[in-house]
Order: structure tokens, then sequence, then C-alpha cells
């Protein structure tokens, strides 16, 4: 459910194919493939093996990933220890778009992959690690892919690495991109052209815009590029004012805040063996938390007809209920203003990041506050809720993991004294936030990219 509480304006007339198109499209391409995939144990798993010598779950090549165990000493003793996925290398999410009719559209593909909730999402252009794109598979290269390897800065929108996952990820990141064409590609039967409004039109259905669409839009530095670009909101009056608000002393305030904790309150990562991990073990084919956890390690055989390889066994990481996501704004004095959080997490490649007011796992233990309190009431007496959507993670690394993705809009009042960790940021000071490496996290990306105003 998508919701405005600010006023209309004009909306674009024209795109290559209406959104009743592109719906028809997405359910034949997911009526004519077929998925089949099988829970099955680590021993029927290969080449997926558990290294003894290294204390990791890995294939018999060391491509694609690696899981192993990961312990986590904070400055206060306490401990937290899980498993962690383990890839180094930096994939392409990548969109290409293009002016049609003087209307930005962006050439999308329905995706399958083998955890996701419904089988196929929207995702970008090209969504590939580099073991895909260098055919470490031994499949097919991915459509498209010429256009990212050989890349002008000139057609260059968007070139950001930015984080994914840092409870499930140590250290990961992508390459979100988004290129602009001067001609209209030819749409393969995998792809079709749609506008940035159908985009957001599709976010509104539960699981059919996946994790990469959402954090590479998520990166579009509207605030750069003004009423030139292709300007998010409906509003553009709304829009002028709120991409000009850009507060020195909130970036000030943010940094401060990240720093510290980088200087003194990181504490100690280290990795460990998997099958030491405390309060860890293996039960049933699944290795699980003893006392629970928002994930499990499941292994599967996986069959899917239109990849690139179309038969293969691997570890997933399967979430054990569904989290929240949430985010508060208001209308400060003409200004759209978020309530943000730095939020540290385990394998954050820089140790924390600037997140959402809300990021609650499944299962987790979340520090009650004025600003939770405040948001569970408007979440249940459904109260300003602009946003309440479920929405999955990426699926190539996680089985149908989705999350509930709200944004609640409250007045700035009822939050009188903001407590410590979190900040009132305005729209512009976010975007211009989304132009830097692992500034914000995939979460608040996420939550932004859905934002209609």
């Amino acid at each position: 459910m998508v919701n405005s509480i600010f006023p209309e304006a004009e909306k674009q007339s024209f795109s290559v194919h209406s959104t009743e198109e592109i719906l028809t499209w997405l359910e034949s391409r997911k009526n004519n493939l077929s998925v089949w995939l099988d829970k099955i144990s680590l021993e029927e798993c290969a080449p997926w093996y558990y290294d003894e010598k290294q204390g990791m779950i890995r294939n018999t090549k060391g491509t694609f990933f690696q899981i192993t165990g990961l312990r986590w000493t904070k400055n206060n003793g306490e401990t937290v220890e899980q498993p962690i996925i383990l890839q180094e290398e930096i994939g392409f999410l990548g969109i290409i778009c293009c002016k049609i009719r003087d209307v930005w559209h962006y050439l999308m593909q329905a995706k399958i992959e083998p955890g996701n909730v419904n089988n196929v999402q929207v995702s970008p252009t090209i969504q590939a690690t580099k073991s895909n794109f260098t055919q470490q598979h031994g499949g097919a290269k991915p459509p498209f892919l010429e256009y990212f390897i050989n890349m002008e800065h000139s057609d260059v929108l968007v070139d950001q690495i930015q984080s994914e996952q840092s409870s499930r990820f140590l250290g990961k990141r992508n390459r979100n991109v988004i290129l602009m064409r001067h001609e209209m590609l030819e749409e393969p039967p995998t792809h079709r052209w749609m506008t940035l409004p159908q985009i957001k039109e599709l976010m509104k259905y539960d699981n059919l815009v996946n994790m990469d669409t959402r954090t590479v839009l998520s990166c579009i530095p509207y605030v750069l590029l003004g009423e030139e670009g292709d300007v998010p909101f409906q509003n553009k009056l709304y829009f002028s004012r709120t991409a000009a608000s850009l507060d020195r002393q909130t970036i000030v305030n943010i940094y401060k805040q990240i720093n510290d904790f980088k200087m003194f309150e990181r504490g100690k990562i280290e990795k460990i063996p998997l099958f030491g991990l405390k309060d860890w073990k293996m039960e049933n084919g699944e290795f699980l938390h003893v006392k629970g956890y928002p994930f499990k390690l499941i292994f599967c055989n996986i069959a899917i007809e239109g990849r690139e390889v179309t038969e293969w066994k691997q570890p997933l990481f399967a979430a054990t209920g569904i989290a929240t996501f949430g985010l508060l704004c208001c209308d400060d004095a003409g200004i759209l203003k978020f309530l943000i959080k730095v939020k540290p997490e385990i394998g954050c490649f820089d140790g924390i990041e600037i997140g959402p007011t809300i990021q609650e796992e499944a299962g987790s233990i979340v520090e009650e506050d004025c600003v939770t309190a405040l948001f569970r009431e408007k979440l249940y007496k459904k109260e300003g809720v602009l946003v309440d959507v479920l929405l999955s993670e990426e699926g190539g690394r996680f089985y149908r993991e989705q999350n509930r993705n709200v944004i609640i809009s409250v007045q700035k009042k009822e939050i009188p004294a903001v407590p410590k960790g979190y900040v009132w940021s305005d729209y512009g000071t976010m975007n211009i936030l989304t132009q830097i490496n692992n500034c914000l996290n995939i979460q608040l990306r996420n939550l932004l990219s859905i934002l209609e105003i």
C-alpha cells in the first residue's frame, strides 16, 4: 500500500508499454518458466562442502562465495556470533535508461532467482556477480554486459559502490550503475522499457520489484539534476523546495556519531570456524541457532529454466520471520524530513552506516524508546501511513526473505526530544549522501526508493 498526503501534480503520460501490459508480461514470464527447489543436506550439496582446515562452507573451485563464522566482541564485553557470507568481489547492478519521446525509460528485466518469493521479479538490466560475468559457472554472459564493461563517463548517471545486507554479508558491496543511451535498444523477451512512475507503481505490489532495482534507483542524484532529471516527486514545487534544503549541521551531526563509533566503539571483529560458533548447530539438514535467530542456513538443489545455468546446488540463508524496516517523516516548514538513525552492524564494510528509523529483524531484541513506541502506535492505528508493503531481499543468496517496508508521516512536535542516535534529515541531504560510497545502508536506500510525493 502506498498513499500520499501531498498535493497531486501532472504525471508523465507517455510510456512504451502500459502498466497493465507490463503486469501481463511479468505474469507470462512467471507462468512459462519452470522452477524447482528441494531442500537437501550439506552432504548432498556437492560441490559445496565444509572445509575443516579453513572452517568454512565453500565449493571445490573456491568461487562465488563462502560461509564462515564471525564473532563481534563489543567494547562492553558483549559478544555476537553468527554465520556470515564472504563475497569480496564487486558485482554489477546496472540499469540502462533512455529518453523516449522526451520521457525517461528504464530497461528492466524479469529475472528469476532461486530464493524469490514469487519466482520472477522486476530487476535491473543486468544483475551479475563478477563470477557470473567472468563465466565461472560455465554459462553464457548476461545480456547487455558489454555496455557496462565499456561505459563512457559521459553516459554515466549513477556509478556508486554501495553496501548490501551487513547482517548477512561481511563487507559485501555492489557497483550500482545507471547508463544513459541516446537510442532505444531492442527489447529481448526478458526485458521491457518502463518509466520511473511505472516502476514505483509496481513497488506497490508485494514482492514484485526486487532489492537490486530499488537500491540502484535510490542512487539517482535528483538534487544535482534538478528538474532536468527524472524528478521522483509528483509535486515538483515541493520537490524543488526539498531538494534545495542541504543542511550542513545535519551532515556534521550524522558524521560525528558515525566517526565516534568508528573511533571509540566498534570493538573487535574476527572470523572463526563456522562449526565452532557458540549456540549454533546442524539439525535436520539446517544450520541454526539453538535459541532462535533472524536467519538459518539451508542447502538446496535447484533447477530453473531461462538462466545462464539451469541446474545447480548451493547454500541459502533463510529468514526465520519477517523483518520491519520503518521510516518516520514529517513536513517541516515546507521541507520533507526523515528521522534516521546511525546503525552499526556485524558485517558492515565500515562498521556503521545511516539506517532508517526502525530496523527490526525477526526475533531480534529492539531497544524501546519514544520513537519506536510512536512508530508502533501509528502503525497499529494506521495513522499517517504512506507506505506499507512487503518487499523481498535478494533471491540469489536468501531464501524467500521478505520484509515489511513502512513509511509514516508524523508531526515533528510528536517527538519533542530526539533520542541519541537519531537525526532529523532533509531529503536533499539524504540524496547527496547517497552519492557517497557506504554511507546509507541498503534498508534506508530501499525505503527512499519507494517514496512518492
